[in-house]
């Protein structure tokens, strides 16, 4: 890869990091029923790296970990925006090899869609049981009970976030691939 290049990539990623660290500090559209945490387009940065590489889908899924983190939201939230790592490079380098085919049209992309929701919601609930299973998740989680709590909450709450906004990123994303791809030729 020409200097130009990682520098150009480097610039994109720095930007998407950023968008993806105000998202949720300052988005007037979220929702935290703990253990789950629901802030609209917070998805949006990492799921436009992943349509542009592996390398920067994992980079921006690390620098959006830090807006959550910032934004003083609980560590089971904070440490459920690490698991992004995951789903963004497994989606990224799906992406890559199928030459980013799922990303057309959202209807096109429903299938794809849903198959990372549910890689999504997986590594988030691994992520919340052994908060809950030890005790140390606020007495109202169990009020709500386990299964509240854990599958339909974060579950399913995660593949429906999730499917959200991979539809309002390929939205947004079909403009900025057009600048996109004539920067990167220069």
């Amino acid at each position: 890869m020409h200097a130009k290049t990682r520098t150009f990539h480097l610039a994109i990623a720095g930007m998407l990091i950023a968008i993806g660290i105000v998202i949720p500090m300052f988005s007037p559209v979220k929702i935290v029923i703990e253990p789950a945490s629901f802030t609209l387009a917070s998805h949006v940065p990492v799921f436009i790296a992943m349509f542009i590489s592996p390398m920067m889908a994992a980079a921006v899924a690390l620098g959006t970990t830090l807006g959550f983190l910032l934004g003083g939201f609980p560590l089971t939230v904070v440490l459920r925006a690490l698991t992004h790592v995951i789903f963004a490079t497994v989606g990224a380098y799906y992406l890559q090899k199928h030459n980013c085919a799922p990303i057309h049209s959202i209807r096109s992309s429903l299938p794809f869609s849903f198959a990372i929701g549910v890689l999504h919601a997986v590594c988030e609930v691994l992520i919340v049981l052994p908060f809950y299973i030890s005790g140390a998740m606020p007495q109202a989680n169990y009020d709500k009970g386990f299964f509240i709590s854990i599958f339909v909450l974060v579950g399913i709450g995660s593949v429906i976030h999730s499917m959200v906004d991979l539809s309002i990123s390929i939205w947004l994303y079909k403009p900025i691939s057009i600048v996109y791809n004539r920067l990167e030729a220069n």
